[in-house]
């Protein structure tokens, strides 16, 4: 019984949504701020987050009538039967719940009792976050089903995810993470866009109005393009404004897969074959958080 569940956490998403908790956590260790147990906490919260939104999907979609026969990805767990759809739902609030409760001794590691501003402030956020990770699919004003999700996908595992985490440790921001913290978001932005592109033709029969349904295919690959270099354009002038010591720039190999991606995208003319440029996607954003985080820290 334990597989069904595992394939609805959709595990292979869980290593791009710590990206940006890795970068955060990176620049404060570099800068002489860390505690273990904030960032143990932040990457609890956040694979909690990505797990309860993943199940989220699972859910919206399947009840919705969007994961059918005619989608092309992987089947899901709703819609082949697995699991039902109360199970879903049961299993959404647990996990919000236990990812409430992480974030909220996350904030405390950070912040303690005395400075209950930061604190306060941060909940509200974590609360936001549980929000849009349901909201993306679940109900009557599914923001994924208007074309917000690549807006939603950047703000929070993006820019929240790296100066959140960074805040927590240091409690001030750094102007220079903005650049890092938008790499991660447009990359992150750009493994919903190609999921998207994956299913825009069943999208678009079920009402699910993605970016890449409201604009084309044609359109979508060109966006796809354009926020994949901007993502690498940003890590470079971040390494460049941050010093530029030649260890720190150990993440560059991780270019070469994004770029040969980008010249697939821009050849397939085959909605099936952006499924295994899903992963490559998003295993080349984590090695480069992970090697930048490496570079900063150990030369």
């Amino acid at each position: 019984m334990i597989q069904p569940w595992l394939q609805a956490a959709r595990l292979r998403t869980l290593p791009l949504s710590i990206s940006g908790i890795l970068v955060g956590s990176a620049v404060a260790a570099y800068q002489q701020n860390f505690n273990a147990w904030v960032f143990i906490g932040c990457l609890f919260t956040t694979v909690g987050l990505q797990v309860l939104s993943n199940f989220a999907n699972d859910y919206g979609d399947g009840v919705k009538g969007t994961d059918n026969k005619n989608r092309v990805g992987p089947q899901r767990a709703i819609q082949s039967g697995a699991i039902t759809p109360k199970q879903m739902k049961t299993a959404m609030i647990v996990t919000g719940s236990i990812t409430f409760v992480i974030a909220a001794l996350t904030i405390y590691a950070a912040f303690g009792s005395r400075q209950f501003g930061y604190a306060l402030l941060f909940v509200l956020m974590g609360v936001a976050s549980i929000i849009a990770a349901v909201k993306y699919t679940v109900g009557k004003s599914a923001y994924g089903y208007s074309g917000f999700g690549d807006i939603f996908v950047f703000l929070f595992f993006g820019l929240l995810s790296v100066m959140g985490s960074y805040f927590l440790y240091t409690k001030s921001i750094y102007a220079y993470l903005w650049l890092p913290a938008i790499s991660v978001g447009l990359l992150s932005a750009a493994v919903l866009n190609l999921n998207n592109m994956r299913d825009h033709i069943n999208d678009k029969a079920s009402n699910k109005n993605t970016l890449v349904v409201k604009w084309g295919i044609e359109r979508a690959k060109k966006y796809h393009r354009e926020i994949i270099i901007i993502a690498m354009v940003c890590m470079v002038a971040f390494t460049i404004l941050n010093g530029g010591q030649i260890g720190h720039w150990i993440y560059l190999p991780t270019f070469k897969p994004l770029l040969k991606h980008l010249k697939f995208v821009r050849e397939n003319k085959e909605e099936k074959a952006f499924d295994p440029e899903l992963k490559k996607v998003a295993l080349s954003t984590f090695f480069m958080a992970l090697l930048f985080g490496v570079g900063l820290l150990f030369w």
